[in-house]
């Protein structure tokens, strides 16, 4: 009996100790839910391919399951090596759930389209050369401050480079070569401090070479260009490769008068905080272009003209009694903290900026339209004849398509319940994916983009999936089916600043100064990149404060960008709506839009953002 009870207790104990061992595997084996959806759009954005072992467009753990080319710490995705694998498509529109990815190689492959704007935002190594992307190298990799080693090499790059190095102040290595790049080197290359190699070769790249004089550089190649000038003395003690440019012969030109002597082209070690760049700034100390105290200065000019002539039109339309005013005027209102004052200052404007783009613009005006509820929002959406196609346009290739039957059940069936609004161009809904995806859709109306017109519409797509901002909302599908068009959007939770401003109810957090500042950065920047950065410019043509959204930390997305220019019907949309108070007087007159107009109306949302009062208050 003694013996019996002890083989059961053994028994018993062996258990308890598989157990123990089992189960720290088994929690280590799962991955984050994000990094695991993330690798599923990836994988069938990739066209499911088969070299790509354990991967799966259902797995839900890839650190667990050793998928091929995945490095995992903990429950979090670090390392992505795919390199020389074959592979076509594209990469998905998730990679920046993978907040840990530090390596992402998918370099000899046979990948194409442009390069996606999604990208992981803490690299350290990216490297995609021996590919055959097109287009422009995305905007979003400036906002990479840890990024080492950039490798975008032997590809069909086409477009001009965007002047948007300046916060790169880790990188080492940039490898650009085996393009079609044109133009003049950006400005903020001057910033990349810690450049040691640099190769441009075999592009066609024009202008001098003065932006690299005093970089930290040992290996530079820029054969093969159309270089002109002199080149700098400091890199003649370089590894230099230069032939196959138009070099200037003689003795160089003087320096201006007041120049200060070159720099030694030795790496910069910095020892006091006066020499950090701003965290506020698109650039480094070195860029180029107006100072931080003249973009402060110009704020506060378009902020006491826009108060000005605020006063007048307020005064004009509407009479406000003197117990509202009191009442305004005795709420506590505090001052900037010294540290918004400085992050004010702190913003630089990039200079010469000559990225290609398109010229777009419209609007999404959440604005909930009377409802009844009797009524399904599909009855008069499909037309009562069939479409005719004129002319096959090709789907854009770096945006997904869905399709209708997909959207109605992540909308359950366009239901008044995922109704967020009523834009310029059609109705908004919320809608909810199986995988957990939330994204905001935007049904098109048939006045806006006509039957005879439809064809049309693919182009549109193609030509709004260019506008990459981190303060722009983000392009992310679209929909053409049954006579059908829809556009995705990035849905932003926290809503609108209209709503914060106006309509948030007791539960709701107030916008401290802080926020108010962060949230009047961004929309500038969200502006400079529409006015300064794409080529030609974009005028949106209906900046107002229902049209930024707000994301979880109170971050500002501009909706609405890269729409009105492209439907035929836009400005007829636009003057359906008006009223908002923040129109330029000009557009009333004449209906033309321009850069000064959008000028205008940001002036107006800046001054209802700090008084809390809306354009036309009674």
């Amino acid at each position: 009996m003694v013996e019996k009870w002890r083989k059961s207790a053994e028994l018993a104990l062996l258990l308890t100790v598989c157990i123990l061992i089992c189960n720290p595997i088994c929690i280590s084996g799962a991955t984050d839910p994000n990094d695991a959806s993330a690798l599923r759009v990836m994988y069938s954005s990739l066209n499911s391919p088969g070299q790509l072992t354990q991967w799966s467009s259902s797995g839900d753990d890839p650190c667990g399951q050793s998928w091929k080319g995945v490095t995992c710490s903990g429950q979090r995705v670090t390392e992505i090596k795919l390199s020389g694998l074959g592979l076509s498509g594209s990469l998905g529109y998730q990679l920046t759930s993978l907040t840990s990815l530090t390596n992402l190689d998918m370099s000899n492959n046979k990948l194409g389209g442009t390069i996606p704007y999604n990208l992981p935002p803490n690299l350290e190594r990216l490297d995609f050369a021996n590919n055959q992307f097109t287009g422009d190298v995305p905007y979003s990799i400036s906002q990479m401050k840890s990024l080492k080693y950039l490798n975008i090499a032997h590809n069909q790059l086409q477009n001009q480079l965007s002047d948007m190095f300046g916060q790169l102040l880790s990188l080492s290595t940039l490898e650009l070569s085996f393009n079609s790049l044109p133009g003049d080197l950006p400005e903020s290359f001057s910033s990349l401090s810690s450049l040691t190699t640099m190769y441009l070769q075999n592009n066609q790249f024009t202008g001098t070479i003065d932006v690299l004089a005093n970089l930290p550089l040992e290996n530079l190649n820029i054969a093969n260009n159309h270089f002109t000038g002199w080149i700098p003395e400091q890199l003649k003690n370089v590894n230099l490769q230069k032939d196959g440019n138009t070099w200037s012969t003689g003795p160089a030109p003087p320096p201006p008068p007041g120049t200060p002597p070159a720099s030694s082209n030795k790496p910069k070690h910095k020892s006091g905080g006066d020499n950090t760049p701003s965290d506020g700034g698109f650039g480094g100390n070195k860029k180029s272009g107006i100072g931080g105290g003249g973009i402060a200065g110009i704020i506060i000019s378009l902020l006491l003209v826009g108060a000005i002539v605020a006063f007048f039109l307020f005064k004009r339309r509407s009479r406000r009694t003197s117990s509202d005013i009191e009442k305004h005027d005795n709420q506590p209102f505090a001052p900037l903290a010294s540290n918004e004052v400085q992050e004010m200052k702190s913003i630089q404007t990039s200079s010469a900026v000559k990225t290609k783009t398109f010229d777009t613009s419209a609007s999404i005006n959440l604005r909930p339209p009377p409802i009844d509820r009797h009524k399904s929002f599909d009855e008069d959406d499909y037309p009562k004849k069939p479409i005719v196609v004129k002319k096959a346009v090709s789907a854009p290739v770096n945006v997904p398509s869905y399709s209708i039957a997909d959207l109605q059940m992540a909308t359950g069936s366009f239901s008044v319940e995922n109704l967020l609004g009523e834009g310029s161009f059609g109705r908004v809904y919320r809608a909810r994916f199986d995988d957990g995806k939330v994204l905001a859709v935007i049904k098109i109306d048939s006045s806006t983009l006509p039957s005879e017109l439809s064809e049309d519409f693919m182009e549109i797509v193609s030509n709004i999936s260019h506008l990459h901002h981190p303060n722009v909302t983000e392009l992310v599908g679209y929909c053409s089916e049954h006579g059908l068009h829809l556009l995705l959007y990035e849905f932003h939770k926290s809503g609108s600043l209209h709503e914060f401003l106006h309509l948030s109810d007791e539960d709701s957090r107030p916008l401290i100064w802080n926020s108010r500042v962060k949230i009047a950065l961004g929309t500038a920047r969200a502006l400079e990149y529409l006015h300064e950065v794409c080529s030609p410019s974009i005028v949106h043509k209906n900046i107002k404060s229902a049209n930024i959204l707000l994301d979880s930390e109170l971050n500002p997305h501009l909706s609405d960008s890269g729409l009105a220019s492209f439907f035929p019907n836009a400005d007829q949309a636009l003057n359906h709506n008006e009223g908002s108070g923040c129109s330029a007087p000009e557009v009333s007159m004449s209906g033309q839009y321009t850069l000064k107009s959008d000028v205008y109306s940001f002036g107006v949302v800046m001054l209802e953002l700090l008084t809390g009062r809306k354009p036309f208050d009674s």
